[in-house]
């Protein structure tokens, strides 16, 4: 038997329902707040993520999918998706006049080559969205807004962890003291984060291994290097989440794994088991150091995945089984031909509707229609066909009637 690869999994069942209904309301969300879908390739140069993620960076030193295609060029699949989208907006010119903010939503497949465990999968599913063209902080809150209330929306109850990392000199003079206090004491720290002492300190801050170590316990505090535009725009974003009503506090030790975030940064941290649901944060430099034009951008990113498990495990999963509006039960060769022709015109007026297609007994159709949870049975037997009728079950109130059977379709229309 052939076995899917490591790290990947079959959507299906409850998970496929629950995912369904996750992507409803990421569009309805999208909708309220005016982002505009957009789809780029699984794969792209290497180069790209090399350059925008960074070269240093976990994802790109441990876990990207890269491969050489038959024209002998470096190929990456995308294992995040805002680099993808920055891509597409620098090639497309999509920028264009700079007075209006470009706002922009994927939800779609990325890989990455990691231990797979509980929520995360080396083939996952991340929804992200990325603004440009404002530099406005009204913008950092809107975009925090737009995921934690859809969070709020399917029933999760989460945290915003928010931090600043400054401007690039505000970073550079944090680094420089970071690695000043930190060096007396790697070898104390992880095999990682001895590396990067020397090609990316910040991501220390948040290792997972040494998280409860007294040296990072007493690192010093980003805060104390940000310069004043830097801390005004902090405050004037916080500003902004207290009138929006989120719920946020202030973690410093939220840099984010990717190279390219300055300014604010924050993380989506559930209530309930304290899991990393997504995060984002600013990148005003990324499009101008991806050969674009200097332009600020904004965005998050949140795992799927990792939302389906929250549901299943902390909320009552409601209205996502299988339903139908009505269930047609035929038997013989002419109920058959008629419960085709009306679940056709049931169909295509958007009534859930199912059919007898395994050629069962009353018995069973009756089995399946309860476990389908119809509303109403419309069940064709010849003898009233014959005389232009079809009776018609409430599956609750288990009421019948009989109705013409050329008003078939509007009676159902019309108590549906």
């Amino acid at each position: 038997m052939i076995a899917k690869p490591k790290g990947t999994y079959d959507l299906m069942g409850v998970d496929a329902k629950i995912y369904t209904y996750i992507s409803h309301e990421i569009e309805d969300m999208m909708s309220n707040y005016n982002y505009e879908l957009i789809r780029t390739p699984i794969f792209e140069a290497s180069e790209l993520f090399h350059r925008s993620v960074g070269e240093t960076t976990d994802i790109v030193t441990k876990e990207t999918y890269d491969f050489k295609d038959r024209g002998d060029r470096n190929i990456t699949l995308r294992p995040e998706g805002t680099a993808g989208v920055v891509r597409s907006v620098i090639e497309n010119k999509l920028y264009g006049n700079k007075n209006d903010a470009i706002k922009l939503y994927y939800n779609g497949t990325m890989y990455r080559y990691e231990r797979p465990q509980s929520g995360r999968n080396r083939e996952f599913t991340q929804f992200g969205i990325e603004a440009f063209n404002s530099n406005d902080p009204m913008l950092d809150a809107e975009v925090i807004s737009v995921s934690y209330y859809l969070l709020n929306n399917l029933g999760i109850e989460a945290t915003v962890a928010i931090n600043s990392l400054g401007d690039a000199e505000s970073r550079k003079n944090y680094t420089d003291a970071l690695v000043k206090y930190l060096k007396p004491h790697i070898n104390d720290l992880c095999e990682d984060c001895q590396n990067r002492i020397n090609t990316n300190p910040l991501r220390i801050l948040d290792c997972k291994v040494d998280k409860d170590s007294e040296i990072l316990k007493n690192v010093p505090k980003i805060s104390d290097y940000l310069s004043k535009e830097s801390k005004e725009r902090f405050e004037k974003v916080k500003e902004y989440l207290n009138i929006l009503d989120i719920n946020y506090e202030v973690n410093e030790n939220i840099v984010r794994g990717l190279d390219y975030y300055d300014e604010n940064v924050w993380e989506y941290i559930a209530d309930s088991d304290g899991v990393t649901l997504g995060g984002g944060g600013r990148y005003n430099h990324l499009v101008e150091a991806l050969d674009g034009p200097s332009i600020p951008a904004v965005g998050f990113a949140m795992g799927i995945e990792r939302i389906i498990l929250n549901i299943k495990e902390n909320i009552e999963v409601k209205n996502l089984d299988q339903a139908v509006d009505v269930y047609i039960m035929s038997v013989s060769d002419e109920e058959k031909i008629r419960a085709l022709e009306i679940a056709q015109y049931l169909r295509l007026n958007n009534v859930a509707t199912e059919i007898n297609s395994c050629n069962l007994s009353m018995k069973s159709q009756f089995k399946i229609a309860d476990r389908l949870q119809a509303k109403f049975l419309i069940i064709l037997n010849n003898e009233d066909l014959q005389k232009g009728l079809v009776n018609i079950k409430d599956n609750a109130t288990k009421e019948e009637i009989k109705v013409d059977e050329a008003e078939v379709v509007d009676w159902i229309l019309g108590n549906i």
